[in-house]
């Protein structure tokens, strides 16, 4: 177990002098257009009428609890 944990060291400190320094090595690019696309997703303009229909459920819901 410890012979894994040198390799392990010896690997992540290869990253930082080759300058790769992401944990997630060759995914990293996919994370970043993850990311990308959440952050794009989030700040979308929210439709008046889907507005509404939320509101209109989040009403709903405590009276319902209450039966």
């Amino acid at each position: 177990m410890k012979e894994m944990s040198k390799k392990q060291t010896a690997d992540a400190a290869s990253r930082r002098r080759n300058g790769d320094g992401s944990p997630l090595g060759a995914n990293s690019e996919i994370a970043r257009k993850l990311k990308q696309y959440y952050d794009e997703l989030v700040s979308d303009h929210v439709p008046d009428r889907f507005s509404q229909l939320l509101s209109q459920l989040e009403q709903a819901e405590p009276a319902r609890k209450k039966d």
